[in-house]
């Protein structure tokens, strides 16, 4: 059969790895390092406020709660998106494993 096999020897071919089994991980990871990058470029917000208390002599201070922008929410999102594709890729790897 091959020129490397010995007499009576068959060489079994290897099962190709589908299209997916390599893109869906590459665009999972893109996905979060694109997020990660988003978010991180977009963390300064700008706001503005103020309160008049006529009859208080004490100074509000906030609780120091923090605004986040909509880059910042839309780069969380793309990856949480990304982890979530990585990890049901990574589910789907495991199943076929185990059969």
């Amino acid at each position: 059969m091959g020129d490397n096999n010995k007499f009576g020897e068959q060489s079994t071919p290897q099962p190709a790895r589908s299209v997916s089994a390599v893109v869906v991980p590459l665009l999972g990871l893109l996905a979060v390092i694109v997020g990660l990058i988003v978010a991180w470029t977009n963390q300064s917000t700008n706001f503005g406020w103020f309160a008049y208390a006529p009859l208080s002599d004490t100074v509000f201070v906030g609780n120091g709660g923090a605004m986040v922008s909509q880059g910042t929410q839309l780069g969380l999102v793309v990856t949480v998106v990304g982890l979530l594709v990585l990890a049901f890729w990574a589910g789907l790897a495991i199943g076929r494993r185990s059969r």
